[in-house]
């Protein structure tokens, strides 16, 4: 996997190291109880917390480089956000050969040009009106389709390297043309007179089927259905083999998996609606690069990113994570963006900020890495700067509310905190984080980061919550 790290790692390790002695010593009384009891060790905990715009308040191992899991999401987002801008928007477009004419019979003359912008949040909806728009300009017949993907080098990635789930929509691979996160809805609904489970795919594209069934089961529903799926690819064709038991009480449900590449994905559902719109294709589809002369034809913008953050901070997808990361390579270095490209431009990002990223090792964007590395220092740097700057309110607004929304909805919901803090959660084995703002009861608002790499990391949630308390009374 690519990794970018910085220089000086091994110095701030060192300097992490030296802090170790005092690491409890230098937590506020009201909150040294808390951390004893998690049990913890001093040396797995890093954290800063500090008022926003003032001073530090509290600083533990500040400086040693931590896996903070998701909450480099919030690294992604706001590099993108402050680059970018708030109304910055990706562009799908369809295009055709300079000249290209259509004639009496619908019949594009060359190759259809299907040109991705790395979309993040591009829906089978979004395609299907794309496709619309296109015949309501009078093609009919295709006679081949380029896709060009060269937006992104070459990003993609094994979706079973990380955990070895390769059907969990969160190990999608990036694409410049994924739709609909590049994952396949398995609906199942119950037929009570036959006393059956009937599986559908959704999209039902023809290179996809399903084999075996569900067992129904009488009585009541006690349980989220637990469904038994293998997947097996050959020759772009996929089965879905399913298993299990399920109570017909249990109802109509469905889940989402990843079923093939993102380029069978993209073509099935392509043909699919294309087909669904009376259009037709003759030859099929290739991998190429529309010629620069190339006229648009139809396009669609995405929602601007401003919106798209909300998405990817409230409930921490990674996917569309991978995807700023990547579009903000391709926008400050250039098309063809690779994973490398893109963390030297978010390194760029943050030190053009005044953010110390010594120790930093940004790998995906996502957080869903076990090499990823920053520090509370230079996280809670990064939080101050967006805290003054004029884009904090389309920032902090796409965080999930303590006891409201998103990864914290069901955390911090008495009444002192619940809605109180501006958060965003990470989680992974071994390592847990929780970072953002917080307001205190005088109507100040204060800095928190908090990462912990153990074992036991999972020992810390009681903690991170007592801090948030701890600030909102202040």
């Amino acid at each position: 996997m690519l990794l970018w790290r910085c220089a000086h790692w091994a110095a701030g390790a060192l300097l992490g190291m030296a802090s170790l002695a005092v690491a409890a010593q230098a937590l506020p009384p009201e909150l040294q109880k808390a951390w004893k009891a998690t049990k913890l060790p001093d040396s797995s905990l890093s954290l800063e917390i500090r008022e926003a715009g003032g001073p530090v308040i509290a600083r533990v191992n500040a400086e040693v480089p931590r896996n903070p899991a998701s909450v480099m999401k919030t690294v992604t987002t706001w590099s993108a956000l402050s680059a970018l801008g708030p109304d910055y928007a990706w562009r799908t477009r369809l295009a055709s050969d300079s000249g290209a004419r259509v004639d009496a019979q619908g019949t594009l003359q060359g190759p259809l040009y299907v040109v991705g912008g790395g979309d993040p949040y591009f829906r089978p909806d979004d395609l299907w009106d794309l496709l619309r728009q296109l015949r309501l300009r009078g093609v009919k017949n295709l006679s081949e389709v380029v896709v060009d993907r060269s937006r992104f080098g070459d990003v993609t990635i094994d979706p079973g390297e990380f955990d070895g789930a390769a059907d969990s929509p969160y190990n999608a691979s990036p694409d410049a043309l994924m739709v609909g996160f590049g994952a396949s809805r398995i609906l199942f609904y119950p037929d009570v007179q036959t006393r059956q489970w009937i599986p559908i795919v959704d999209p039902p594209t023809r290179n996809v089927r399903i084999e075996g069934q569900l067992q129904w089961l009488d009585g009541r529903c006690t349980s989220s259905p637990a469904v038994m799926a293998n997947i097996q690819v050959q020759n772009h064709q996929a089965v879905v083999h399913i298993g299990g038991k399920v109570a017909g009480a249990c109802g109509e449900f469905s889940y989402y998996r990843l079923i093939g590449s993102q380029a069978d994905h993209f073509e099935g559902l392509f043909r699919l609606l294309w087909q669904e719109l009376g259009g037709t294709i003759a030859r099929g589809f290739v991998s190429g690069k529309a010629p620069s002369s190339a006229k648009t034809l139809v396009w669609h913008d995405s929602p601007w990113l401003s919106d798209v953050i909300r998405q990817i901070n409230k409930n921490s997808n990674n996917v569309m994570a991978r995807m700023t990361f990547l579009t903000l390579g391709a926008e400050l270095k250039g098309t063809g963006a690779t994973l490398s490209s893109s963390a030297q431009a978010v390194l760029e990002v943050m030190k053009n900020q005044g953010v110390d990223t010594t120790g930093w090792v940004l790998v995906n964007g996502s957080g869903l890495s076990r090499q990823g590395r920053v520090t509370a220092h230079g996280l809670a740097q990064m939080y101050d700067n967006i805290w003054r700057s004029p884009l904090m309110p389309e920032f902090v607004s796409s965080l999930a509310i303590s006891g409201v929304d998103g990864t914290v909805r069901k955390r911090l919901r008495a009444g002192d905190t619940r809605g109180q803090a501006h958060l965003k959660t990470g989680t992974l084995r071994n390592s847990r984080a929780l970072a953002g703002f917080v307001r205190g009861t005088s109507g100040k608002r204060y800095i928190l980061v908090s990462l912990v790499n153990d074992p036991s990391s999972w020992a810390v949630r009681n903690f991170d919550d007592a801090i948030v308390r701890w600030l909102a009374s202040k």
